[in-house]
């Protein structure tokens, strides 16, 4: 059985050993509206090839999992309706019954060992939401992280979670969480997030050796880099750290819980920031997909092992 469908790119990638970069999907099919949602997909694909990798956007279609998309089958995930969000949970009985899905951090990082490939470009990986010591809600990609050997380039958790007890959950699962250029973490839209980033490496062929290292010492699990988002499109921390709690406010009184609030949440802050948030969401994946090119790269070359 075969688990996966390449695209003829990514299939030709893989054979001749060529640097490879896994996408996510979700930001396609719950991101954003079309034809948004179209155009930076293909931003960030133009930003994998210019940055010297071949970019493998994942997506479960029909039940089979696609390890890139062609550019038709990108334009009609990004105009599909009611499509699946898949994780760890998911994947599977999707596939198994014949579904469609986009692939959240969890999931790409699955798809991504499956096809063999190191590095995984996302915008910010989920963690422990706010309040979790009653609502236990903490996002399936730290245990991703902590059992899944990809390298994920991220701008940190999303600012919307709580940082420090996420912190905390990826070090006691053994998850190396490098700051890339700076000592301090970022917060997705801010460059810094106000705490000592656990390790900072300052080059892709650090990083690159460092994944190599794992893998030789039989460690699980991946690593996390925290990519700081360009500084001309960040929002500061103390412009966002208010409007996030209003926005948090908002949700509690409207009864929002579970899967449904960091979605309210994005939406909230995208009104409240006048759609500065989503501009910086952009810059900030763009900017991740270039850094895990360079990764890639690196890995391919064999002067990381």
């Amino acid at each position: 059985m075969t688990l996966f469908t390449p695209s003829p790119d990514v299939a030709d990638a893989l054979a001749s050993g060529a640097p490879v970069v896994a996408l996510e999907s979700t930001i396609i099919t719950h991101g954003m509206p079309w034809p948004q949602n179209l155009e930076v997909a293909r931003q960030v694909e133009a930003d994998v090839r210019a940055a010297g990798a071949v970019p493998a956007t994942m997506a479960v279609m029909d039940g089979t999992l696609h390890v890139g998309l062609t550019e038709a089958q990108l334009e009609a995930l990004a105009q599909a309706e009611n499509v699946a969000k898949l994780s760890r949970a998911d994947m599977a009985a999707c596939m198994a019954t014949r579904g469609t899905g986009a692939t959240t951090v969890a999931a790409t990082m699955i798809a991504a060992r499956v096809a063999g490939i190191g590095v995984f470009a996302t915008g910010g990986i989920g963690g422990v939401h706010k309040g979790a010591e009653t609502s236990f809600d903490i996002s399936a990609d730290l245990m991703e992280l902590a059992q899944t050997p990809v390298t994920v380039v991220a701008a940190g958790a999303k600012a919307i979670l709580d940082i420090p007890k996420t912190l905390e959950v990826l070090e006691t699962q053994g998850v190396p969480v490098i700051a890339y250029g700076q000592d301090y973490m970022p917060a997705f839209w801010s460059r810094s997030a106000g705490l000592k980033a656990p390790l900072r490496m300052d080059s892709a062929g650090e990083i690159a050796a460092a994944h190599v290292m794992r893998a030789k010492l039989g460690l699980p699990g991946g690593q996390l880099i925290a990519n700081p988002i360009p500084r001309e499109a960040e929002i500061d921390r103390d412009t966002l750290t208010p409007i996030i709690a209003r926005a948090t406010a908002d949700a509690e009184a409207h009864g929002i819980t579970g899967k449904g609030v960091t979605p309210y949440l994005l939406q909230r802050i995208f009104e409240l920031t006048d759609g500065r948030s989503l501009d910086a969401n952009i810059a900030l994946v763009r900017n991740n997909a270039r850094l895990a090119a360079e990764i890639a790269a690196e890995m391919s070359s064999g002067t990381a092992s």
